[in-house]
C-alpha cells in the first residue's frame, strides 16, 4: 500500500466541493487547483501535465476529477515499472463514477473503493483477481506486508486456472474473501509474524501485530534488531515502538521507529518494559522472553492499531504565513498546516491560513496575550497533539517562536521536555515591503520595533540613532497605534539629525492582503497619520535611490557598493 499522502487534482471551481469531500476519507491530501480557474484550494498550479508528471515522479497518489483521457495522456511517457507506479485514478466531475488506472500493486482498487463509498457509487474496477476473488492479494490491507510480490503474479494466475489455496495464519479478509480455499490445497498463504523463507507456491503475509517496549534511553537500533533475530520475528510484523513519555524525546527511540517505517506510542504510567509490551497488544498478547529488561517483545493475536494505544509524541510547530498572501506561504508550511491537529493563534493570522484550517482545532486569542497562547500551545502539544503556532511574516521576527521560547525558559514544566519544537520561516513583512519596490534592502540594514510594551522608549531612541548614525537602511515595525502616535514624530527627527529630508521612505501597508497599498515619500513627509500597525515603513540609507522608469512606474533600490 503507498504510504504517501495522495493529491486530489481540478481543473475547475465546479470540482472543488467534491474534491473536498473526497479528501475527507483522505487524511493529509493534498488539493491542486487550477490557477485562475479554481480558488479555495491547497496549492494553485499552472501547467497541467508538468504538475501530474512530477507528482507522479514522486509516488503521490493522483485522483483527478476530470476525463481518463487526460490523464492517461499525460503520464504515458512516465509508465514503466508497474511494481513503482503510484495509485492514478480518474473521478468524474459529479461524482458519478471512480476509475482506477493505475498502481494496481499499490492500492489503487482500494483506494478507489474508499472514494467510491464516500460518493455513493461503485468503482470501476477490472482487476480480474478482485472482481473474481473480492481482495487483492497484491495490495493487502495496511495492517498486513506481502513478503514475497514478485511470487504473487503467476500464483494469481493459478488460482484464476482453478488451484486451490490453503490458509496457514489468521487474516479476516482473506477468510471473509471468495479465494477457493481448500485445506488440501497445492498453493498455500501463510499469514505469520515469523521469519520464513517464501516460495513461488507459497504467498507470506506478515501481520503488523509485535510490539517492541522501551524502557530506557540506552536501547539502540542494533540491540533491537538481535532481539528480533533472537525471536525469529520479521521486522514487517512491528506495529510500532512503546515507551514511557519520560523518554519520548530520546533519538534512539526514534531512529529505531523511522528504520523500521513505525509510529511511536507513549505511556504516562511508570510501567515496566513487560506491562507496556501486554498494554500494546492487549490481554490476549504473548510475551516473547528476552535477556533485557529495558527492552521486550509481545506478539498480538491480531493486527495492533497504534492510533489507539497511549498517545503520541506531542509536536509544536511554529510557523509563518507571510505576509498574507497564499502565495507566500511555503511549502513547508502548508505541509506543516495539513497535519496538524490544532491551531492557535490571533484570529486575523488563523484566518489566513484559509483552507488549510479546515477540519483543525481553531485556538484564537488576543494579539497581546502571547504568553498565555505560548503556554497553551504547549500544554496542548505535551497531550499529544500537533500543535501549530500561526503567526504572519517570519515567526522568528517580533513573532511567536521568540514567546513560544521565552515561556519555556522562564515558565519551565517538566512535561514540555518531552515535545518536538520546530520553527518553520516564512517570508517577512519587510522582505515583502522591499520587494514591492525593488530592493531597498539590498545593502546593510536593520529592523526595529517603534513599540515600547516590551521594551523602554529610552532603548528605543538609542538603537534609532546608532543605526541611522551606522547608515544602515532601517526596517521600522510596529510605528503606530491607537494609543501610540508619537513614536513614530520622534523617530523622524532622530533620523534626521543623520539623513537628508529627500532619504527615500518606503510605506508599505496589508502587504498580500486586500487593500494593499505601497508607496514611496520622503522621509521629510514622514508623518504618524499615514501609518499604523498593519504598517512597515523602511527608511532608506544615503545611498538609497529611486528610479523613475518610463512607464511612470518608480523603483527603489540601495547599491551593493557602499
Amino acid at each position: 500500500m503507498n504510504k504517501v499522502a495522495p493529491a486530489v487534482v481540478v481543473l475547475s471551481q465546479n470540482s472543488v466541493a467534491l474534491a473536498r469531500k473526497i479528501i475527507t476519507v483522505l487524511p493529509g491530501a493534498t488539493l491542486y487547483g487550477l490557477a485562475g480557474r479554481t480558488s479555495e484550494v491547497d496549492i494553485s498550479f499552472t501547467n497541467f501535465g508538468d504538475t501530474l508528471r512530477e507528482l507522479f515522479a514522486e509516488g503521490t497518489p493522483l485522483i483527478g476529477i476530470c476525463a481518463a483521457g487526460i490523464l492517461i495522456r499525460t503520464l504515458a511517457p512516465l509508465i514503466s515499472d508497474k511494481r513503482q507506479e503510484p495509485p492514478v485514478l480518474a473521478v468524474a466531475e459529479d461524482g458519478s463514477a471512480v476509475v482506477p488506472l493505475l498502481g494496481g500493486l499499490n492500492g489503487v482498487n482500494d483506494l478507489a473503493r474508499r472514494i467510491a463509498e464516500v460518493l455513493d457509487t461503485q468503482a470501476a474496477i477490472t482487476t480480474t483477481g478482485d472482481i473474481r476473488f473480492r481482495t487483492a492479494l497484491l495490495s493487502p490491507p495496511p495492517e498486513y506486508h506481502l513478503a514475497n510480490p514478485e511470487d504473487a503474479k503467476k500464483f494469481i494466475s493459478d488460482l484464476l486456472a482453478g488451484e486451490q489455496v490453503k490458509l496457514e495464519g489468521t487474516a479476516p479478509w482473506l477468510s471473509n474473501s471468495q479465494l477457493p480455499i481448500d485445506p488440501n490445497g497445492d498453493l498455500t498463504i501463510r499469514v505469520t509474524e515469523r521469519c520464513v523463507t517464501p516460495t513461488a507456491n507459497c504467498l507470506v503475509y506478515h501481520p503488523k501485530n509485535v510490539a517492541i517496549a522501551i524502557t530506557h534511553t540506552d536501547v539502540t537500533l542494533d540491540s533491537v534488531q538481535a532481539l528480533l533475530a533472537n525471536a525469529d520475528i520479521a521486522p514487517a510484523s512491528i506495529a510500532g515502538i512503546f515507551a514511557p513519555i519520560a523518554i519520548a524525546a530520546n533519538p534512539n527511540i526514534h531512529n529505531i521507529a523511522s528504520f523500521y517505517s513505525v509510529p511511536t506510542r507513549f505511556f504516562h504510567e511508570d510501567l515496566k518494559a513487560q506491562e507496556i509490551a501486554l498494554a500494546a497488544t492487549g490481554k490476549d498478547g504473548k510475551l516473547i522472553s528476552t535477556s533485557s529488561q529495558m527492552a521486550m517483545i509481545a506478539i498480538s493475536p491480531q493486527p495492533i492499531d497504534p492510533n489507539t494505544i497511549g498517545q503520541p509524541r506531542g509536536r509544536l510547530a511554529i510557523i509563518g504565513t507571510g505576509p498574507g498572501s497564499s502565495q507566500w506561504m511555503s511549502p513547508e508550511v502548508k505541509e506543516i498546516l495539513k497535519s496538524a491537529t490544532d491551531l492557535v493563534g490571533y484570529k486575523t493570522y488563523l484566518d489566513l491560513v484559509g483552507s488549510l484550517a479546515a477540519g483543525k482545532q481553531r485556538h484564537e486569542s488576543d494579539n497581546r496575550e502571547e504568553i498565555a497562547r505560548a503556554s497553551m500551545a504547549l500544554d496542548l502539544a505535551a497531550t499529544g497533539r500537533y500543535v501549530v503556532v500561526v503567526s504572519s511574516g517570519d515567526p522568528g521576527i517580533y513573532a511567536m517562536a521568540a514567546a513560544v521560547f521565552e515561556v519555556l525558559d522562564h515558565h519551565h514544566k517538566p512535561e514540555w521536555d518531552t515535545i518536538d519544537i520546530h520553527v518553520a520561516p516564512g517570508i517577512s513583512a519587510m522582505q515583502a515591503a522591499a520587494a514591492a519596490v525593488g530592493a531597498p534592502l539590498g545593502h546593510d540594514f536593520c529592523a526595529i520595533s517603534l513599540s515600547d510594551i516590551l521594551k523602554p522608549w529610552s532603548i528605543i531612541e538609542q538603537r534609532i540613532a546608532a543605526a541611522a548614525q551606522a547608515d544602515f537602511a532601517i526596517a521600522f515595525y510596529n510605528p503606530v497605534s491607537k494609543e501610540r502616535t508619537w513614536q513614530l514624530a520622534d523617530a523622524k527627527n532622530i533620523l534626521l539629525r543623520y539623513r537628508t529630508p529627500n532619504t527615500p521612505v518606503v510605506l508599505a501597508r496589508n502587504l498580500g492582503r486586500p487593500k494593499q497599498t505601497v508607496q514611496v515619500i520622503t522621509l521629510e513627509q514622514l508623518t504618524p497619520d499615514i501609518a499604523d500597525m498593519r504598517t512597515v515603513i523602511i527608511v532608506g540609507s544615503s545611498q538609497t535611490r529611486i528610479i523613475n522608469r518610463s512607464d511612470g512606474s518608480f523603483s527603489v533600490y540601495t547599491p551593493r557598493r557602499y
